[in-house]
């Protein structure tokens, strides 16, 4: 029987916390800081206008239109809509690829946050005072060096192994069970935690007496406050593009999955909008109102520069605990920052997991438990050499290659499959069905037009900027050249494996159909 979302708050909830994450309260933030602060909003909502919402009514729309022949991941959907092409099938391989290459790194960094969730309760970190000392402390818990805080990988494996089963139990019970069930319940959860700390925040006023121009309204001035000659940049527009993707979760595969669930009437246009609503209230108005406005505040005009630069790992899990520790009750609030984010990203990592696994059980035949089994285990596995290679490039090959090349090739495949191969009018009529409001006609020059032409430019000038010197590992330590090497050569034998797997899928879907038809 076809698993099914309960409730339309079931499935608002479940793609809303899979495009919450740690892009809203880390990321954005910082993207907004470096590139032009309130500026950074006008390429950001331009490419929400033509490239986000978009995307996530072609996904919705395509996702529904495969459920109904009875496929759930991106293979199956692209066959069930362009069946005339043999081939089509395998560009959904990217699909299962990406999220699945996502998934491996990115629960061992969600297990950082639930390790540190229990340190700041814990005060296990509370001698490291200054940058330099939490630093080390975060390089020590990841076994990069020892130290007084750590002698080795124990805390950091122990906590991975929790929050890679809580992970695994989740998608274990399903979509109505497991992943409604958790979004349900995580989603509210979040919003109150963040809202609590946002609410601290704006109330904690000038919190040195001895620089009064360290404060939060100018916290907030530095971060919103518009630079302009930022917009004349192209890395501006591209960072900006690049954030929409991470923010939504559109150009991964997990929409069409969540979408395949959902009856032939259920309303794709309300629904992704209302999504995208509530990813939007939690990037910009809550992400955007904690790490840079609380960090110049208690560091200044000058230190929150480096900061924002420094990435958001430092942000999060350098800079913000060191504020908290000057807070009262500080501990508290450090307990419900980490939480915050780990409840971000679990609802986020199994979404992650959910289309391999439907691969699974729809194009294998398998149960729910035998394909999670499967998924649990080859998963387990892969994340080992980011555990153990951490230092030598991993996690950044794993995001380079999972969650932003998949990520806008498969957007830009999607594009243009929808509106020049399915139809433009094919697919207007389908993105209609069901709905209780009308999209206006302007998108449908949108969606096939500018869309298409946006992603395909954004695709060229990234491969330019950041892809061809990336692939050259320019920019790659030698002493690790050895290892991301091999890592590229795991990550190409995964999505053959992949293609092959889908090739199989195919076959024997064949033979069932002769054997029936005898």
């Amino acid at each position: 029987m076809k698993q099914g979302w309960s409730s339309r708050i079931g499935v608002i909830m479940a793609v809303a916390g899979s495009a919450v994450g740690l892009g809203n309260f880390l990321r954005f933030p910082v993207q907004a800081a470096k590139n032009g602060g309130g500026a950074f909003m006008i390429p950001y909502f331009v490419a929400l206008f033509l490239v986000g919402i978009p995307l996530m009514w072609i996904e919705w729309t395509l996702g529904r239109f495969g459920g109904g022949y009875e496929h759930s991941t991106a293979p199956g959907i692209f066959h069930s809509a362009w069946k005339k092409n043999r081939f089509i099938k395998y560009f959904g391989v990217i699909g299962i690829f990406g999220p699945l290459v996502i998934f491996i790194y990115y629960t061992y960094i969600e297990s950082w946050l639930l390790a540190y969730s229990f340190f700041a309760l814990s005060g296990k970190y509370a001698t490291a005072t200054s940058q330099e000392t939490m630093k080390a402390f975060l390089s020590a818990y990841q076994g990069l060096q020892h130290n007084d805080y750590f002698s080795g990988l124990g805390s950091a494996y122990f906590f991975f192994l929790v929050t890679f089963i809580l992970n695994i139990w989740v998608i274990y019970y399903g979509i109505k069970g497991g992943i409604e069930r958790l979004c349900k319940i995580a989603m509210p959860m979040l919003f109150i935690f963040a809202l609590i700390i946002v609410i601290r925040v704006i109330f904690l006023g000038t919190p040195d007496p001895a620089h009064p121009d360290w404060n939060i309204a100018n916290g907030f001035g530095f971060l919103w406050n518009p630079d302009f000659s930022a917009l004349k940049s192209a890395k501006t527009w591209l960072a900006a593009a690049g954030q929409m993707f991470f923010t939504l979760s559109v150009g991964i595969g997990v929409i069409l999955t969540y979408a395949s669930y959902l009856k032939k009437e259920d309303d794709v246009v309300l629904n992704g909008l209302t999504a995208v609503g509530t990813n939007e209230l939690a990037e910009v108005i809550l992400g955007g109102s904690i790490v840079i406005p609380v960090a110049f505040a208690f560091f200044g005009p000058v230190d929150i520069r480096a900061i924002a630069q420094s990435g958001s790992f430092n942000l999060g899990f350098v800079t913000m605990p060191l504020i908290f520790g000057k807070i009262p009750l500080g501990a508290i609030f450090a307990f419900l920052w980490f939480m915050l984010l780990f409840t971000a990203g679990i609802t986020s990592s199994v979404s992650l997991a959910q289309p391999a696994v439907a691969f699974l059980e729809d194009e294998f035949r398998l149960n729910r438990k035998r394909a999670v089994w499967i998924f649990g285990v080859a998963t387990f596995i892969l994340c080992q050499p980011v555990i153990f290679l951490l230092g030598k490039g991993a996690v950044d090959e794993f995001d380079f290659w999972g969650g932003t090349f998949c990520l806008v090739l498969f957007g830009t495949v999607e594009a243009i499959l929808f509106a020049w191969i399915f139809g433009m009018d094919k697919a207007w009529d389908e993105i209609h069905k069901g709905a209780d409001l009308r999209i206006p006609k302007i998108y449908k020059l949108i969606i096939k037009y500018i869309t298409p032409l946006f992603l395909i430019t954004i695709l060229g000038f990234w491969l330019g900027q950041e892809g061809i010197p990336t692939i050259m590992m320019k920019n790659v330590n030698p002493a690790n050249k050895s290892t991301v090497l091999g890592i590229r050569l795991m990550l190409l034998m995964i999505f053959l494996g992949l293609a092959a797997a889908v090739r199989y899928a195919w076959k024997q879907r064949k033979l069932s159909a002769a054997r029936e038809g005898k």
